[in-house]
């Protein structure tokens, strides 16, 4: 959710990669159901393992408690972001989840520097 929102926030401006320390074989039905809500479409969407040439290669690095797994490398700004894990919950108890990371989002749109 949290890239889905970074790619149509910023409009093209920021490039988003998107990947899980365990991801699962499918997106979150619920998450999908979600988003559709607020006109982002993850349907064809497929998780992603995370990897280190992946996080090299960026410039900011979102985790969402992936803990000792994530690689880490200095001069990288890292945020770890605590929400709930919308993993086998509904669509009613997602909702809040992707409303928060939209507003997490926005803040961390505003705050990025231009390149």
């Amino acid at each position: 959710m949290a890239a889905a929102f970074l790619t149509h926030l910023s409009q093209g401006r920021v490039e988003v990669r998107s990947a899980g320390s365990a991801p699962a074989d499918t997106v979150n039905p619920a998450a999908v159901a979600a988003m559709a809500e607020v006109g982002i479409d993850l349907f064809a969407r497929t998780p992603k393992i995370l990897t280190v040439e992946a996080v090299q290669a960026s410039d900011v690095v979102i985790t969402m408690g992936c803990g000792d797994t994530c690689p880490v490398f200095p001069g990288k700004t890292y945020l770890d972001w605590k929400l709930d894990d919308p993993a086998g919950q509904g669509v009613e108890a997602v909702r809040p989840i992707r409303d928060e990371i939209e507003r997490r989002v926005r803040v961390l749109l505003a705050g990025l520097q231009p390149r």
